[in-house]
């Protein structure tokens, strides 16, 4: 069986990462969730993706490299 590819992050993924991180990012983004009023999960996959490549939005917009 194959696995089915998102392209975006589960509310569920997002937590898992969120729990692997230090506080004070972890806290960071989840205040920018709340300002922005945005899922957590969005702040999440836009905070890893802007890292690969400034010029995305999110991971299906992220080509590493680009950016820099």
């Amino acid at each position: 069986m194959q696995a089915k590819l998102q392209e975006q992050l589960s509310p569920a993924d997002a937590e898992v990462i969120l729990g692997r991180l230090p506080e004070r990012i972890r806290a960071a983004l989840i205040a920018r969730a709340t300002e922005i009023e945005y899922p957590i999960e969005a702040v999440v996959e836009m905070a890893i993706a802007s890292f690969l490549d400034t010029e995305a939005l999110g991971f299906a917009d992220c080509n590493p490299g680009r950016g820099q």
